[in-house]
């Protein structure tokens, strides 16, 4: 009963957005949690109760709230459990501090690879990944306020929700291949679904967007000023409601004006989709090449340096994974992101991984070695062994899409 309730409500909501926000459908991602405790859990994400809804704080602002196993496994409780309580109508996230949440934390992932703990890093991205999927297939409505720094997995933990709340103070990238990794935790989805190429910049350069560029981008639903923040909270708080028009309502009547700055990059989308819309890498760096020369615009000598010092492999291999993504719905994005993951860290083709975040986390040289070196020393067999089917001995990602699916699809169908 509650379900059809809340299907109810989701259509009714899709309808009045017109499918304005593509972003918010058929997202996936999830596994078997890890249960070990690095910290105490209930202090890492806490919880606040409010009349009609809870609300998960992502609490860990020494580390810019990034990801650890024990709290995307308490997430995936929660969420869980909150969905199947008739008396909670919506559930909203934010974090604590100045960020909402730097994505996955990478440092912990490079210490377990050193320590041969392999496991343990597969059970993260197992159980962050089937997260991913709750929310993309979440039966209530959800509200993610991103304010502050949202990276990576930060990202793949509230775009797939139907309202994404940023700020001037959010500050929004996919920085993965400069630290030798892939954007994953769903970005294959929703960069591949963004204007033009826009998607294929934003994973190659690590570049960021505010907040104002995600709302005109559609990553984003609602704008915010960060000072009135307290209010949003508060009158979300006082709602007493599983209904996505009210909560629209609301967020709307809090809402500020947006305009994007003229020097956005939103502006050079003509440019972006001139040279980022090539098949390869190479075809890339050469067009960012010729665009400099005619135009002697340094905006394209800025992006060919932040190309250049990141990881061959890396940049390759998220090429691929953005365009396979714009044919791919959310499930089979994170199939092929875990691939790609478990690939990463297991050093089978390279260890860029560990050395990305060895000269940019760790030790901060940010003079990385990568292997292979050059493009043209990346061979098509590296590449496709990271898109390869796992070995029988090492079981695919499992999103229980047949349980959940069914209710996305019949939200997502058009009208007849």
């Amino acid at each position: 009963m509650h379900r059809a309730k809340a299907i109810e409500a989701l259509r009714r909501c899709a309808a009045q957005r017109g499918r304005s926000s593509s972003l918010s459908h058929r997202r996936a991602f999830s596994a078997q949690p890890s249960y070990a405790q690095y910290d105490d859990v209930q202090d890492l994400v806490t919880v606040e109760g409010r009349a009609k809804s809870r609300a998960a704080i992502l609490n860990r602002p020494s580390a810019l709230n990034a990801l650890n196993s024990s709290m995307a496994a308490r997430l995936k409780r929660l969420y869980e459990s909150w969905e199947d309580n008739p008396d909670i109508g919506f559930v909203l996230m934010k974090g604590s501090g100045r960020a909402f949440c730097a994505g996955a934390d990478a440092v912990s992932l490079y210490q377990l690879v050193n320590e041969g703990n392999l496991d343990e890093c597969k059970k993260f991205f197992e159980t962050l990944y089937k997260f991913v999927y709750i929310q993309g297939t979440y039966l209530k409505p959800h509200v993610a306020i991103m304010d502050g720094i949202t990276m990576g997995a930060g990202a793949g933990i509230s775009i797939p929700g139907m309202f994404r709340v940023v700020t001037d103070k959010t500050i929004f990238s996919n920085p993965e291949a400069q630290i030798g990794f892939h954007p994953d935790a769903g970005a294959s989805f929703y960069l591949s679904r963004l204007p033009g190429y826009l998607g294929e910049y934003l994973a190659l350069t690590g570049d960021k967007l505010n907040g104002v560029e995600m709302v005109a981008c559609r990553l984003a639903t609602h704008y915010a000023l960060n000072a009135r923040l307290a209010m949003v909270e508060e009158r979300l708080g006082n709602l007493v409601t599983d209904e996505p028009s009210v909560i629209e309502t609301a967020l709307a009547q809090y809402g500020d004006l947006v305009y994007l700055d003229r020097r956005s990059i939103l502006s050079k989308l003509d440019v972006i989709d001139r040279c980022f819309s090539h098949d390869t890498i190479e075809e890339i760096t050469d067009a960012l090449e010729k665009e400099a020369a005619d135009s002697y615009d340094e905006w394209c000598k800025t992006v060919l340096k932040k190309i250049k010092e990141a990881s061959p492999l890396s940049l390759i291999v998220s090429l691929r994974s953005i365009r396979e993504g714009r044919f791919q719905s959310l499930d089979q994005c994170l199939a092929r992101e875990y691939r790609i993951s478990l690939a990463a860290i297991s050093n089978r083709v390279s260890s860029d991984f560990s050395e990305g975040v060895r000269a940019r986390l760790v030790d901060k040289d940010f003079a990385p070695k990568w292997n292979p070196p050059s493009f043209k020393d990346v061979s098509k067999d590296m590449v496709d062994c990271y898109f390869s089917l796992l070995p029988e001995v090492e079981p695919e990602l499992k999103l229980p899409t047949a349980l959940r699916e069914p209710f996305m699809q019949e939200t997502d169908s058009p009208k007849k």
